[in-house]
């Protein structure tokens, strides 16, 4: 007579709960696959951000302390050129006596400039017709029919406001994001 053998377990390899070795071996093998994937994806990934000189041109800080009134700078920032501009009560006036509506861009100065630093006007020095840098912000530069910056390239005259009044420029100088820090510094970007 055969005599049949005592098994830990049933014979079809089941545990008493419902796994299999087979199971475990899997979930074992998959989450190493995954733990190896995510090993080799994270830098590739890493390698899209933006590099620490990118970075650093994000935003710049800029002392406004130096720029007398009627006076502007260039600055640059982001690889572009920044007009900075000190107004005067007279220059002030002009704007505000245009009628916004008449404007090819139609925009006031206080919609240019921030609320209690409405003497700071702060664009950006590149032509909205064919990207050239406006004359206006150096001593001494044509500043235009309308005492603003002026584009010799085609002709486009900006005001008081940087806003274009003359010439082919579709739009007016744009203003980037900006914030004052105190009320000599002034962060862009």
């Amino acid at each position: 007579m055969a005599t049949l053998e005592q098994t830990d377990g049933p014979a079809d390899g089941h545990s008493g709960d419902g796994t299999r070795r087979r199971d475990f071996i899997n979930i074992a093998a998959v989450s190493f696959a995954g733990i190896g994937a995510a090993t080799v994806l994270i830098p590739l990934v890493n390698q899209m951000n933006p590099s620490a000189d990118v970075l650093a041109l994000a935003s710049i800080e800029v002392d406004l302390a130096a720029i007398k009134p009627g006076q502007a700078i260039k600055t640059s920032w982001r690889k572009q050129p920044v007009f900075i501009r000190n107004l005067m009560p007279k220059e002030i006036a002009e704007a505000n006596a245009v009628d916004a509506s008449s404007l090819r861009d139609p925009a006031t100065l206080a919609e240019r400039t921030k609320e209690g630093h409405n003497n700071w006007l702060i664009t950006m020095g590149v032509c909205t017709h064919l990207g050239c840098v406006p004359l206006g912000a150096g001593e001494g530069e044509a500043r235009g029919d309308f005492g603003g910056y002026f584009c010799p390239c085609h002709g486009s005259h900006y005001d008081t406001a940087a806003r274009i009044r003359k010439g082919p420029a579709p739009l007016n100088l744009h203003v980037p994001d900006y914030a004052f820090k105190s009320d000599t510094v002034v962060q862009i970007g």
